[in-house]
């Protein structure tokens, strides 16, 4: 991997950065059905969980066009509606989360896929409940997980306004990135857990400030880098997800180039490939190769909007 970005680049104008998360929406709207959980999917608990992955960040990024405040009218309409759609038909209420409680018990899903509803308003009494009982167990905290999926675990506890079960930062020393590794080394893998430790620490770029100073002046220094070996790498997903991870810090750089280049790889229908190009297929199928990187692109482009018009780059 290279380390040497390109010469910096102005920011992005707001109005770039808003069409992209205009038409993801559009799209995740469009094609709202998709998310639904089959009767296969509910008669097998691992289907469950794969498809509730989804359901639950899809919810996130409602809250975060809510929150950030950069959503027009019609995008504003169209993610209420989306997100009461999410809460009544496909988790029936709660009801579902619930059912996946009861059944595996010490599973964190429920908690998580919950967080950003609870957040929003919607509640369930009998989740609440069940999850109050597991937590209170010497299971819940010792659970093995991942050192970045712990933090994503402590992040959904607190925005159910619940006292973090283990400590925040014992766990992000754990990550990868709480460790500041040799940049060089990133990976793919590597750099998922990157922006998902960014994305718990601001509880998903609320609070930049989540990020410690010594963490951000790393990402600081070598984030240009990276961002600029993923998009010439045509690899969308992971790129949007980096653009989340610049928005967040103190002096983000929207960098216009490489913004001019996701939204490029954006189709017209709004729908954002995960690398190179669309893919074909059953719909869906395709819907499931589409689904996360088209969240990313409206999750980068609320935020990205958001620290536009509210704060200076670097």
């Amino acid at each position: 991997m290279t380390l040497t970005a390109a010469s910096p680049a102005p920011p992005a104008s707001p109005a770039l950065l808003h069409q992209v998360g205009d038409r993801a929406l559009g799209w995740l709207d469009a094609h709202r059905d998709f998310f639904r959980l089959t009767p296969e999917d509910r008669a097998t608990g691992g289907a469950t969980v794969e498809r509730l992955k989804p359901i639950g960040e899809l919810a996130s990024n409602m809250q975060v066009l809510f929150r950030e405040g950069v959503a027009g009218s019609r995008q504003r309409n169209r993610a209420g509606a989306l997100l009461d759609f999410a809460w009544r038909e496909l988790l029936d209420g709660g009801n579902v989360l619930a059912a996946l409680q009861h059944d595996e018990p010490h599973s964190p899903v429920p908690l998580e896929v919950y967080a950003p509803f609870h957040e929003l308003g919607r509640r369930h009494v009998g989740l609440e409940a069940a999850l109050a009982v597991c937590r209170r167990t010497g299971t819940w905290t010792a659970l093995e997980m991942a050192p970045n999926r712990r933090l994503g675990v402590l992040n959904a506890e607190r925005r159910l306004g619940l006292t973090p079960s283990t400590d925040f930062a014992t766990a992000l020393a754990r990550t990868w990135l709480g460790q500041l590794p040799e940049p060089w080394t990133v990976q793919l893998h590597i750099a998922y857990d990157i922006t998902h430790t960014v994305f718990h620490l601001t509880n998903w770029g609320e609070t930049p400030e989540g990020i410690p100073p010594d963490i951000a002046a790393y990402l600081t220094r070598y984030l240009p880098a990276w961002l600029d070996d993923w998009a010439d790498l045509e690899h969308w997903d992971l790129l949007g997800e980096l653009l989340v991870v610049d928005a967040c810090l103190p002096r983000p750089t929207l960098d216009a180039r490489l913004w001019e280049r996701y939204a490029a790889a954006q189709a017209e229908s709004g729908a954002m490939p995960i690398q190179h190009a669309l893919p074909e297929g059953a719909p869906d199928t395709v819907f499931d190769q589409l689904h996360h990187p088209t969240l990313v692109a409206a999750f980068a482009s609320a935020m990205a909007t958001s620290r536009a018009l509210t704060t200076g780059t670097g």
